[in-house]
């Protein structure tokens, strides 16, 4: 899944409609379920992960420099103490991404959704050591269950086991540390920038390697699909931002898991498969963990736990 593009103080006012936000909310989710299932058949059809993670940033970058063409380069610059904390956040997107695509040759979309949707639940317990943020009991319990759900989805003890869940769970946890970066950023460093050189990094660090990666796709399809991976992770990431722009993250966060559905959906009609009892088992646990913690989090300071 292709992290959600952030959302902070210095992004337009909202508008309050939250019908309008829960549709574009969903459509995101709807966009990064694309760009997942065609990396998964390209992969397939043996592009290199790194081939598929150097397009989804480059078209990403692309589609983000567009409007600097002009006179507005306003998304380029930031203060300097943030630059490092900006570098290091789309550093840690862009190992996030490679290892989804790795995962994904191997796993089915449901599997590494399931997965990957752990991130919330490590960003909660990542926010005591790294935001010393307080977690009472209640989010301790979430996290616990959440990472039950994860054992029950890898199932590590079971012959069924495959070293790709690994890459999801390194991905999972290195979206956490990215999205821990993007609350540290949240109001002192525009969303725009932050979106500019999420892409940025990605593509300059990954275009050395494609003198030894590449492979030339095969059909038509494959070349647009090739592309169309940046587009939709692109696109995804603007009906993200502007959902937030007309409804707040606490009436939008349970409908991300949509993505879920919608994995499952793709997975289906495009390769045929259908989640096992012990797959949709850990998703819902991994999803009843979130809602707890993101239940827990938007209540009153005073009651949390």
């Amino acid at each position: 899944m292709a992290a959600p593009a952030p959302v902070s103080r210095l992004a337009r006012p909202r508008e309050d409609n939250p019908g309008r936000g829960i549709v574009l909310m969903l459509t995101a989710y709807a966009l990064f379920s694309l760009t997942d299932t065609s990396v998964k058949w390209l992969s397939l059809a043996g592009l290199p992960a790194l081939q598929l993670a150097f397009m989804r940033f480059g078209v990403h970058l692309a589609l983000s420099t567009g409007p600097m063409l002009g006179r507005d380069h306003s998304g380029w610059t930031a203060p300097w103490p943030l630059w490092a904390v900006i570098l290091g956040r789309g550093g840690l997107l862009m190992i996030s991404t490679i290892g989804n695509f790795i995962a994904l040759r191997y796993l089915d979309l449901t599997v590494a959704a399931a997965i990957m949707f752990s991130s919330p639940i490590l960003v909660s317990a990542l926010s005591v050591p790294l935001l010393g943020e307080t977690v009472g009991r209640w989010r301790w319990s979430a996290i616990c269950v959440g990472f039950v759900g994860v054992l029950i989805v890898v199932r590590p003890w079971a012959a069924e086991f495959h070293w790709a869940a690994l890459c999801s769970v390194a991905s999972a946890t290195a979206l956490a540390l990215f999205s821990i970066m993007t609350r540290r950023l949240a109001g002192v460093a525009a969303p725009r920038t932050m979106q500019l050189y999420a892409g940025f990094v990605g593509t300059c660090a990954l275009a050395p390697l494609m003198f030894w990666v590449w492979e030339a796709p095969a059909t038509a399809l494959d070349w647009g699909l090739m592309f169309a991976v940046g587009f939709f992770a692109w696109s995804g990431h603007h009906f993200f931002s502007q959902a937030h722009g007309y409804a707040p993250a606490s009436v939008l966060m349970p409908f991300s898991y949509s993505f879920l559905i919608y994995m499952t959906l793709t997975g289906l009609v495009v390769f045929g498969t259908v989640p096992d009892g012990q797959t949709v088992l850990g998703a819902l646990v991994i999803a009843i963990a979130g809602l707890v913690i993101w239940w827990r989090e938007r209540i009153a300071p005073a009651a949390r736990g």
